[in-house]
């Protein structure tokens, strides 16, 4: 709860920082003189920012299970599903966070955490990662995905998300109202003109490119302290050493594009990953003090 107190007081102070910026240079008054509530678009730019990333992420674990047809451990059936839920059991209490549910899902090598609360998240695994990787190192993925629960990770990425679709919003719009001036100079303004929206639509585009390149080296850092954080409810890193080993071998499974930043991904582009490359994983923890 305490994060998501931070998300909304961040919201605010992203709105606030922008309209004391605009004030400071005088965009405001330009803006006004010209017809644009410099008001009107801070709420409209944060609604837009910050609206669907919240309501995504309040609403990231139903459409986890669904998407990824996963299958609740309600009651273990198996000794399988019964050490899977002991293993997630005891890295939450060694976490101090509420006990994840627990699932299981068909397909390729995969697992994934989220939820917008660390007490009440998912923690999902997939049928081929049971199959394909040993207990330790099953174990080992399983601590990688509970320590980004214990981190909050979901709703950091949330949070840096929506600060990034705020300033798209707002400076696109703002940049837009700039150019289609320059184009209607001289000529009675009575709304925004073609300058305006050809422009909104680039920028939006081109800005968004930025902001994901931002997001996505925000996901990867988050990668390396779950590593790390595998390693400490283990006890030493070489499970995860040989996890991440395993894993450069097979072919991740493929998850819904709604939680591909929670699972395991190969990354299209380094800049555009949401995960390191598996040999520098390797290196940062081999690096790090056992």
């Amino acid at each position: 709860m305490k994060r998501i107190v931070l998300f909304v007081l961040t919201n605010l102070a992203v709105v606030v920082v922008l309209g004391i910026v605009a004030s400071l240079l005088g965009v405001n008054r330009y803006l006004t003189a010209n017809g644009l509530n410099l008001g009107s678009l801070l709420v409209f730019a944060a609604i837009m920012g910050f609206g669907g990333a919240i309501i995504s992420l309040l609403i990231s674990k139903p459409v986890a299970k669904w998407s990824a047809g996963v299958q609740v451990i309600a009651q273990p059936r198996n000794a399988d599903e019964a050490w899977i839920v002991e293993t997630v059991r005891r890295f939450a209490n060694q976490a101090g966070i509420g006990m994840p549910e627990v699932g299981i899902f068909e397909g390729e090598p995969n697992a994934f955490a989220t939820g917008a609360f660390k007490n009440n998240a998912l923690v999902a695994v997939s049928t081929g990662l049971l199959q394909g990787m040993t207990r330790e190192e099953v174990e080992a993925v399983i601590g990688h995905e509970v320590s980004h629960v214990a981190n909050g990770d979901m709703v950091t990425m949330t949070l840096i998300q929506g600060v990034m679709n705020t300033f798209v919003v707002f400076l696109s719009r703002v940049i837009g109202y700039f150019v289609d001036g320059l184009l209607q100079k001289g000529q009675n303004r009575s709304g925004p003109g073609i300058g305006y929206y050809l422009t909104t639509i680039v920028l939006d585009i081109l800005l968004g490119f930025l902001a994901a390149i931002i997001v996505a080296w925000f996901s990867r850092q988050r990668e390396f302290r779950a590593d790390a954080g595998s390693a400490h409810l283990l006890g030493r890193k070489q499970p995860m050493i040989n996890a991440l080993a395993r894993l450069g071998g097979m072919v991740p499974g493929e998850l819904p594009k709604s939680i591909q930043a929670f699972g395991i991904t190969s990354g299209v582009g380094k800049l555009f990953s949401t995960h390191p490359p598996i040999e520098e994983r390797i290196a940062a923890l081999q690096a790090a003090t056992a």
